[in-house]
């Protein structure tokens, strides 16, 4: 499974994230080719290498031409209009745009957590919300550019390290702020992003990156088992006691290693119809198994055990489900390991017409196995016994 990890260690900022992924493409040029799309001018970006306490990475550098080429009355009127750019406005920049429309979803998402934090913290509905920080050419470059750089790598999963913040004060367009900044705070805390404070006195996690990283990462937690890294290494620009640099590995994780949740809950008061629906329910909304075993509780009731098999990112959704549905009031939960085998859906021509297939492969030892479903509608259609369907030369096992 082809996974990007993000090493946090030193916080991240939209231009950190650039530089690392960029690293990772091998591309500067796709990058900037890319951004053409978007129709926005008034900026340059020059990609480099810097060094941080001896470590080489990119640094990517959002120049806005009105910084140096204007006069100071067109200066505070284009920051003005700056400001003045919303979450309506941004929107209609990446949709306007010709970038393929995963990256505009994945862009326009990011935008939003950022928009939600500032409406919060400003107490502001998201309409109103006019903020320098998103409004930006360079917030807007940082985002779709690594909207647009994890389009291209396309991985299967993001994980993040733990995120970490500085602390004390800095100066921004609202006045002295203390470390997480409020619109960090608030980002971090409409997501599943762990961090922490360390011990360096200034900022190192901007709203853009925590916005980036609460979006991109699935998990946090530490490096898994990786084959194959290439590493992505995107510096920021402070000089710090700590590299301030962020590290990307993009490499494979074997997916048998992936743990599955395991859900139970005996029930002793519940009808039968509500369990067939709930089990319904919980099939539609991504469970990857569900079924009820007969069991006896206290006093010799009989009842059922629901025992519920998912993604360890569904089980919140999941078990609210089951609250809601059912009567109980308790759910265990545990983590197991499964391997899969590799399998493909097919459909295979038969004597009595096309039949669906699952074909599996055990260490190059193929089985064919049919569709339930598929067989049904070929016995009727047919008229014949569903266990003749079995014996089909087709169905038989291969090496």
């Amino acid at each position: 499974m082809k996974t990007i990890y993000f090493d946090c260690s030193s916080g991240i900022s939209g231009n950190m994230a650039l530089g690392a992924l960029t690293e990772i493409v091998g591309d500067e040029k796709y990058l900037k080719n890319e951004l053409k799309k978007l129709n926005v001018e008034g900026y340059q970006i020059e990609i480099s290498k810097k060094v941080k306490n001896g470590i080489t990475g990119t640094f990517v550098d959002v120049i806005l031409e009105n910084e140096h080429h204007h006069h100071e009355n067109e200066v505070q009127s284009h920051e003005h209009h700056h400001e003045h750019r919303n979450l309506n406005d941004v929107n209609k920049i990446i949709d306007e745009s010709s970038l393929e429309q995963k990256v505009k979803d994945l862009a326009k998402r990011i935008f939003l957590r950022v928009a939600n934090a500032e409406a919060k913290v400003h107490n502001k509905s998201l309409e109103e919300v006019h903020f320098h920080e998103v409004g930006a050419i360079d917030s807007i470059v940082d985002i779709v550019g690594t909207a647009i750089l994890i389009n291209k790598i396309n991985p299967d999963k993001i994980i993040s390290s733990v995120v970490n913040d500085g602390y004390g004060f800095i100066e921004c367009a609202h006045g002295t702020m203390s470390v997480p900044v409020p619109a960090t705070s608030e980002i971090f805390a409409n997501s599943n992003v762990k961090f922490k404070q360390i011990d360096i006195d200034t900022e190192l996690v901007t709203p853009t990156g925590a916005a980036i990283i609460a979006e991109l990462a699935d998990e946090f937690e530490l490096l898994p088992e990786m084959q194959n890294a290439k590493i992505g290494w995107g510096v920021g620009s402070k000089d710090l006691k700590i590299p301030n640099v962020l590290k990307a590995y993009y490499g494979e994780i074997k997916k048998e290693d992936e743990s599955i949740a395991i859900m139970e809950t005996n029930i002793d008061d519940c009808q039968g119809e509500v369990l067939g629906y709930t089990q319904e329910i919980l099939l539609k909304e991504g469970a990857l198994d569900v079924f009820y075993t007969p069991i006896f509780m206290k006093k010799n009731r009989p009842a059922y055990k629901l025992t519920v098999a998912c993604k360890k990112e569904d089980v919140f959704k999941l078990q609210d489900i089951i609250f809601r549905e059912t009567t109980t009031i308790g759910i265990r939960y545990r983590y197991e390991y499964k391997t899969e085998l590799e399998r493909n859906l097919s459909e295979i021509d038969t004597k009595y017409g096309k039949l669906k297939v699952k074909i599996v492969n055990n260490q190059g030892n193929i089985f064919t196995y049919p569709e339930y479903e598929s067989m049904k509608k070929v016995a009727e259609k047919n008229g014949i016994p569903l266990k003749e369907l079995y014996k089909l030369d087709e169905l038989k096992f291969e090496k």
